[in-house]
């Protein structure tokens, strides 16, 4: 064990050699899973003991999505750290200081259609937690913001670098009929982005495969700044493969700027300036056309050096 963890945690003086059997420490992270031999104790008591955390850092650990209660073949995240307990049961903890004390900013609400919402989200959010944590996803900071609360199911993604519109389900029917419409390309969407180089002018289609599969985008310059040598280019995808547009723009000789992964990016150019900017798509609930625009203050703009 590291000097480091040891200065952190205190460890219960009655662990012998073989309770660290099932037990994996490093600094700041700790990964174990417990098999719960009686029903006398909760699930936070049960973990403090056995890992030598108090209950406050477990209760914290377990409202950001870092503890797993399993019962029969269901494994799920446990929140409620008084959440009893049945012999036969699995508690599963997966504590890792850095990844909990993440933060992100906030996701912001723009329409609230009661069944389902769509949002601003920033930088850095996550479409999808691990197990881990899942405190910095979308649909988490959703769940435990939103007013009146409400379940939110992820329909869609961007990238975590990524900003933008997205929207959310709150009931599992209306999360799947507006998923159809996005399986479908039954709905229109556009992303804004700012691309190194002067763009060419008129409509360009570009339907270079990504990851082996058809991918199609079409896109048109909104706006080139020479100083910067630098194009807002408006983008329309026809499909949903991962990184399109990023990919299509570098195979374009225009990458995106802040692309660190297919493009110039690097730690002192800005975030990645790739926006959702418009949804449209026929309402399941109401039958009603819905378009949903972002706000001119979140859309990619010219960043003078």
């Amino acid at each position: 064990m590291s000097q480091t963890f040891a200065n952190r945690v205190k460890l219960p003086t009655c662990l012998t050699t073989s309770c660290y059997e099932n037990i994996i420490m490093t600094p700041l992270k700790i990964e174990t899973h417990i098999k719960v031999h009686s029903s006398d104790t909760d699930a936070a008591s049960l973990l403090a003991e056995e890992t030598g955390l108090s209950k406050q850092a477990i209760k914290q650990a377990m409202q950001k999505g870092a503890v797993w209660h399993g019962h029969g073949k269901q494994t799920n995240r446990l929140r409620r750290a008084k959440k009893a307990l049945k012999v036969g049961d699995e508690l599963h903890l997966y504590y890792n200081q850095a990844v909990l004390d993440e933060t992100v900013t906030d996701a912001e609400l723009l329409f609230d259609e009661e069944q389902y919402s769509v949002w601003y989200k920033p930088f850095g959010m996550r479409c999808q937690g691990s197990k881990w944590s899942d405190h910095t996803t979308i649909n988490r900071f959703i769940e435990t913001q939103l007013t009146p609360p409400r379940n939110a199911y992820i329909i869609h993604r961007l990238d975590l670098a990524a900003t933008g519109l997205i929207v959310l389900g709150h009931t599992k029917k209306v999360t799947a009929a507006i998923a159809q419409l996005f399986e479908t390309r039954a709905l229109d969407k556009f992303y804004q982005v700012i691309v190194e180089g002067k763009f060419p002018e008129g409509q360009v289609t570009i339907n270079t495969d990504v990851d082996n599969k058809k991918a199609l985008s079409h896109a048109h310059i909104l706006e080139y700044n020479s100083e910067l040598n630098q194009s807002k280019v408006q983008v329309k995808i026809e499909s949903g493969r991962k990184h399109q547009i990023r990919i299509h723009m570098a195979s374009l000789g225009h990458p995106v700027i802040g692309d660190r992964q297919h493009g110039n990016g690097s730690d002192l150019t800005p975030n990645l300036q790739l926006t959702s900017c418009h949804l449209s798509f026929v309402c399941p609930v109401t039958g009603e056309d819905k378009v949903f625009e972002l706000p001119q203050s979140y859309r990619p703009e010219f960043q003078v050096r």
